[in-house]
């Protein structure tokens, strides 16, 4: 059976990307939980999805004049002990997003972050961009790895994720399939798609035979796998 991930926490019933979110996925009884990060102008790692926030550009925010709901990663990270973590980095070439680390240091910080709370083993680091990827391996052999998806085309991009050393790859529920799945477990990586929240989709997927699915319905996910009365 797939692991259950709560997408952003469980945000059906409290703010996405916040403590009280992650709390509540994790009494719930999920498996592990998304979050996004982002870079503060100061250079402080914080949880949140989109590049704007409250008319703030966030990148070029100090992380003291954000919002109050905007949280630290390390505040977040303490309420998540004992659940896997999926941590996107939010680094892409798009029109979308005002700023693009190129050099690596986003993910060399994260990176760090994640050795220096002991939080390597359960955490699997994910981002769009497969250059980024590529250099979250490149940093750390040890980490797990995963490339998100949404418009690429499958069969190469699989071979790309494969020749690049990756754990897994993240693609959105639409492009999966079982013939996905199986190549994807022959090339060694896991399968984890986003974002499932329909009966059939999340049935479909288990068929298929997914290693995680990341859902804005975790309660859902685990009354349909039997994992929740």
């Amino acid at each position: 059976m797939p692991s259950v991930f709560a997408h952003r926490g469980l945000h059906l019933i409290e703010r996405e990307n916040t403590p009280e979110a992650f709390s509540a996925a994790v009494a719930l009884g999920v498996d592990g939980v998304e979050l996004d990060v982002r870079r503060s102008l100061d250079g402080a790692l914080v949880v949140h999805h989109d590049p704007s926030v409250g008319g703030l550009v966030i990148a070029q925010t100090l992380a003291r004049d954000l919002p109050s709901h905007v949280a630290a990663l390390d505040e977040v990270m303490e309420h998540l002990r004992g659940v896997r973590v999926n941590v996107e980095i939010k680094n892409i070439r798009d029109p979308s997003e005002p700023t693009y680390d190129e050099t690596g240091d986003f993910a060399r910080q994260v990176l760090a972050f994640l050795d220096e709370g002991d939080w390597s083993e359960s955490v699997i680091v994910s981002c769009f961009d497969l250059a980024t990827c590529i250099q979250v391996r490149a940093i750390d052999e040890a980490a797990s790895v995963g490339w998100l998806w949404w418009d690429v085309e499958p069969s190469h991009a699989l071979a790309a994720a494969g020749a690049a050393r990756l754990n897994a790859v993240h693609p959105h529920y639409s492009l999966v399939d079982g013939a996905l799945v199986r190549r994807a477990r022959d090339l060694g990586l896991d399968t984890n798609v986003w974002t499932v929240n329909r009966d059939d989709d999340i049935k479909a997927m288990v068929s298929h035979g997914v290693s995680s699915i990341i859902t804005d319905d975790p309660a859902l996910a685990l009354a349909i796998l039997g994992e929740r009365p």
